[in-house]
């Protein structure tokens, strides 16, 4: 969503690199100014800055058409060819990492050698993170946040990891199981009596929370429901990308739904959520948060508010479903965004991939959590992404068995996730 023409947002983008090269002005992203301060040839970076949207209107895949302009530039311009197909490069990959850090789901392997692979080496990367931290930064100054921060910080060090290993040698689950597992025990050592309770819970969480969570996450969640005197928790927390709840509760239907409705009415905007069901019947499930002004939850009183409304809700959470519909914001009444819902396979994690494209509303969330819980559909991941108007979301679903979706069931879940949708926009 650009608040700017092509050219004006060129010109941002120019602006955003030169920045990285002052490491005395505030930096966007931890790094940045390091990064590019070993950049052998910085002036490539500002060479695809001004080419990386060039193509925009000429009909086609604008980064394609964009790449082959640059060839021509740099070649017309005396670059060598190595130089020049780093520029052209950079053009037609612009967006690659932008959506794979919010539209995939990078905690998984492998997407990390997925990206690892079309990225290459270290310098291909550098470049590429510069570029797309600018880039976003350049397309709208409210796009930026800390979590999208976080989640390319997070890419970038999975990938660079990934290289060094070897494209060849790519980590598997076991051993990074077994690494996280580590560096959470490490974290835990300071609290008495929690190592010997830890490793029993710890074995019946199964494979999955071990490699979608990071250690201190873990080691969070840990001390919390070892601790616990009941059930169900809700924690809250300022993280790195912003503020992290953590639900654990007893798996039943519409955990999903309530939580969301819950943080929609009050007032909060969900940027990232992870939903999993462990081997011993429990969820738990973490959300990303900030106020409706994009700024992290303040204050104690906020944080208990927060986690008394969940805990109430979470033990009843049929109750739950109630009209979150609040007007979206003003300026986002102006554009109308047909809502799509297509579905692919996630065949390496036996699910099916359900994308959402449609306005941006408040509790939009909630309202798709309902419908997919109304069709029996279990939900395992989300990744949130907003642009401007615009919500690009994707669930990552499975049946009540937690298989794929039969093919069969697409229609009716595609009409009953639009028609909810349709409903909540509806004046």
């Amino acid at each position: 969503f650009h608040t700017y023409t092509v050219d004006e947002h060129s010109l941002f983008v120019l602006q955003n690199t030169r920045a990285f090269a002052s490491p005395d002005r505030p930096q966007a992203m931890p790094g940045c100014a390091e990064i590019f301060a070993r950049l052998p040839k910085p002036h490539l970076l500002y060479i695809a800055g001004l080419f990386h949207d060039i193509a925009k209107g000429r009909g086609g895949d604008h980064s394609q058409l964009g790449m082959t302009l640059a060839m021509e530039f740099c070649a017309d311009h005396g670059l060598g060819q190595y130089d020049a197909r780093l520029v052209a490069w950079l053009v037609r990959h612009h967006l690659t990492m932008s959506l794979t850090a919010q539209r995939r789901d990078i905690t998984d392997p492998d997407v990390i050698k997925e990206f690892a692979q079309t990225v290459g080496d270290q310098h291909h990367l550098d470049y590429l993170l510069l570029l797309t931290v600018a880039d976003v930064r350049g397309t709208n100054p409210a796009l930026w946040n800390d979590w999208k921060a976080t989640l390319l910080g997070d890419l970038y060090e999975s990938t660079a990891r990934a290289l060094r290993r070897g494209l060849e040698n790519p980590i598997d689950r076991a051993e990074l199981i077994s690494e996280t597992q580590s560096e959470a025990r490490c974290l835990l050592q300071s609290a008495n009596g929690i190592s010997d309770l830890a490793a029993k819970l710890w074995a019946s969480l199964g494979d999955d929370y071990f490699l979608r969570s990071t250690a201190d996450e873990i080691a969070w969640h840990t001390r919390a429901i070892v601790e616990a005197d009941s059930l169900p928790l809700a924690l809250v927390r300022q993280g790195r990308g912003g503020t992290e709840i953590f639900v654990y509760a007893a798996d039943q239907e519409f955990l999903f739904a309530a939580s969301t409705s819950v943080l929609g009415r009050l007032g909060l905007n969900i940027v990232d959520s992870r939903i999993l069901t462990a081997d011993n019947g429990m969820t738990l499930d973490s959300y990303v948060v900030f106020e409706l002004d994009g700024k992290p939850v303040s204050g104690a009183a906020r944080e208990r508010e927060i986690s008394e409304a969940l805990r109430a809700a979470l033990t009843d959470p049929r109750s739950a479903r109630r009209d979150n519909r609040r007007l979206p914001k003003r300026q986002l009444r102006h554009f109308q965004t047909p809502t799509q819902v297509s579905f692919s396979d996630d065949s390496s994690n036996a699910r099916t991939v359900m994308e959402v494209i449609t306005g941006d509303r408040p509790g939009l969330l909630s309202v798709i959590g309902w419908a997919l819980a109304d069709c029996k559909v279990r939900l395992q991941n989300a990744k949130i992404a907003t642009f401007g108007e615009r919500a690009e979301d994707v669930f990552f679903l499975t049946d009540a068995g937690n298989r794929p979706l039969a093919p069969e069931s697409f229609d009716a879940v595609r009409e009953r996730v639009a028609a909810a949708i349709d409903a909540a926009n509806a004046p």
